[in-house]
């Protein structure tokens, strides 16, 4: 099992949209897929529940890292839901290391039951955070084209607790960078000054979709796409024209992501 950790330290980036299309776009093609929602707001769960696709575990996600061991449904897409107890575990410090330790297990455990792990987190730079990083084999960072997040991705790479490079150095050697998914994109004179510049500023951090100069992935802002997360609906099987259009500039890059998971290719 590849396991893919979702992280940006701003919310309101999509983070939990793109989750719910990779993990359900990972079961479209053909893998088993294990959904862990760390943040308690509990979109990517809504998603997910709604979509009647999943089965939901019994355990919530705070109880992947405060017990030993949970077992899953015998299913080929399950849902670990997420619970206001999440909210709790950063004030444990002295069990944050425990608490790693449990998710690490408890992922070594279903090893063979799935092929992928798609983890949402919250923005919050926590032990949800930290946790889920520290058991990855591959961190994504969905981002905003607007100066805030254009200036932030120095905090992905060197924040003093949950940077990539400490992380990587520190608690997971394996952890592989996919890189940064511009989201809410849109055709506007702001938002592609902004394009340009984050290609300029982060090229070796895009992900190249195409084999042409500039093809990188990202994620438009589409209604249909907004619609299919708030109602539990699958974004390839809506009948309107707006959702079709979505999906052919969305698939792209959700099948470069999941071909670098699944096969572990270089970023």
């Amino acid at each position: 099992m590849k396991t893919l950790v979702l992280a940006n330290q701003k919310g309101g980036v999509g983070k939990s949209a793109v989750a719910t299309l990779l993990a359900q776009y990972g079961v479209r093609q053909g893998h088993r897929v294990l959904a862990i929602d760390f943040d308690h707001q509990g979109n990517f769960s809504s998603a997910i529940t709604q979509s009647k696709r999943a089965s939901l575990s019994h355990a919530t996600a705070d109880l992947l890292m405060t017990t030993a061991r949970s077992q899953m449904p015998r299913d080929r897409f399950v849902l670990v839901p997420a619970a206001d107890a999440l909210l709790g575990l950063e004030r444990q410090p002295t069990s944050h290391t425990p608490f790693a330790r449990n998710l690490r297990d408890f992922l070594k455990s279903v090893d063979d039951q799935f092929d992928l792990c798609v983890i949402d987190t919250h923005p919050n730079p926590d032990i949800r955070v930290i946790a889920g990083m520290a058991t990855a084999d591959f961190l994504l960072s969905p981002i905003q084209l607007n100066q805030e997040a254009i200036d932030g991705v120095r905090a992905l790479l060197t924040h003093q607790r949950v940077g990539f490079h400490k992380i990587k150095t520190l608690l997971n050697p394996k952890l592989a960078l996919i890189g940064l998914l511009p989201t809410l994109v849109e055709t506007t004179p702001f938002q592609k000054a902004n394009f340009v510049e984050i290609m300029q500023r982060h090229q070796a951090l895009m992900i190249q979709v195409g084999s042409k100069p500039g093809e990188f992935g990202y994620i438009p802002k589409r209604s249909a796409i907004a619609e299919a997360q708030a109602e539990g609906l699958l974004l390839w099987e809506m009948k309107k024209t707006a959702a079709r259009d979505a999906w052919g500039e969305i698939e792209p890059t959700l099948r470069r992501i999941l071909e670098i998971v699944t096969t572990r290719a270089a970023p």
